[in-house]
């Protein structure tokens, strides 16, 4: 499957608006295409006549055997593209990771009870530290095994296309996680109360004692989302985090931020082993996570190409898309001369190029 024949063709079935919010970044989307050319100038160096007939591409993540190193990304508002939302997902993940949005128009119960992998639940700290503990109790409640806190977005990316647009919620599609704890805040209701909702609940004072204080509201795995410096994969092990996503939030935060594939290996040397490494940015093909995992990654997420897999075929087309990057990702095994995913390394990396 190619993903990007999979995207012209949910461009032609969604709603202008809709495709852009998906497809869109902040400003002049460079980071948006930065992402997806970065991982290209990663080269390998195979072995060969290393008998690849049996190969595993299991990973293990906070003592969870994984049957794919392939996970779902949190991306909001599923139903703008299917009208079961975040259920069919859900259900096309199979025993893949997903990390359900906060900003689901499914409940997380129901998500939840969808899957047949674990789930996570991404969520923000926002000003309302009561509005994000009760997010976290409902993530417990339901069977979450992890929380992926989103660090990147002290306010809003620019993202010119739902200005343009004029983008919001349709009456009929709501945060479903927020039922009976804010919408009775929000003007106008769910949609047209998105932006000021969302606006006033970022919190631009936020710093490092937000994860502190996270970590004291659950015992729940704790995976920092939005790391993009050394520096802060250092400040993460020191504040309690399980694990870290590298992730430069698909473009749509800082234009211009450095594509992640240039990033992942400063963060993997600076966390020295001492937490898993996850990333996510631009990645379409198995050959992608190959050069993730090679370059120290447990983990990549995948975002947009599970929405226009939701968009052309609901949970199938969200399975056909993540089995389609297995599959790759297993030949990409085969010919790299390695049978087991964990045993990718450096090792099968030629030297990678530096910005000039």
């Amino acid at each position: 499957m190619n993903l990007d024949d999979l995207e012209t063709r949910a461009r032609e079935i969604l709603p202008r608006g809709v495709y852009d919010y998906y497809a869109g970044g902040a400003g002049d989307e460079s980071t948006v295409a930065s992402n997806r050319a970065a991982w290209r100038q990663v080269r390998f160096r195979p072995r060969v006549l290393a008998d690849v007939a049996d190969i595993d591409p299991s990973v293990e993540l906070l003592g969870v055997r994984l049957p794919s190193p392939v996970a779902v990304a949190p991306t909001a508002f599923h139903r703008l593209a299917h009208p079961e939302g975040e259920r069919a997902t859900a259900r096309g993940a199979g025993g893949r990771l997903l990390i359900a949005s906060s900003l689901s128009t499914v409940a997380i119960e129901e998500v939840v009870a969808a899957a047949s992998g674990p789930v996570w639940l991404q969520l923000y700290v926002f000003r309302d530290r009561a509005l994000s503990e009760a997010l976290v109790r409902r993530a417990e409640a339901a069977g979450c095994t992890g929380l992926c806190l989103t660090v990147d977005v002290p306010v809003a990316g620019n993202r010119e296309r739902d200005h343009r647009n004029g983008f919001r919620l349709p009456d009929d599609v709501e945060m479903a996680n927020f039922t009976g704890l804010a919408q009775a805040d929000m003007p106008g209701g769910a949609g047209s109360g998105l932006v000021h909702y969302i606006s006033s609940q970022f919190d631009p004072s936020l710093d490092w004692s937000a994860v502190s204080w996270l970590r004291g509201v659950t015992d729940l795995p704790l995976i920092l989302k939005g790391i993009q410096h050394p520096d802060d994969g250092r400040r993460a092990v020191d504040s309690g985090a399980d694990a870290v996503v590298v992730s430069n939030h698909g473009g749509r935060q800082l234009d211009g931020a450095e594509a992640t594939a240039r990033i992942l290996p400063d963060v993997v040397a600076a966390v020295e082993g001492r937490l898993p490494v996850l990333v996510d940015g631009g990645l379409r093909r198995g050959v992608d996570v190959a050069r993730a995992l090679a370059l120290g990654a447990r983990a990549v997420l995948v975002g947009r190409p599970v929405l226009w897999g939701l968009a052309t075929g609901g949970a199938d087309g969200v399975a056909a898309v993540l089995g389609g990057l297995d599959e790759g990702f297993v030949r990409t095994l085969a010919l790299l001369g390695s049978r087991r995913a964990r045993d990718l390394g450096p090792e099968a990396l030629a030297p990678l190029p530096r910005p000039v």
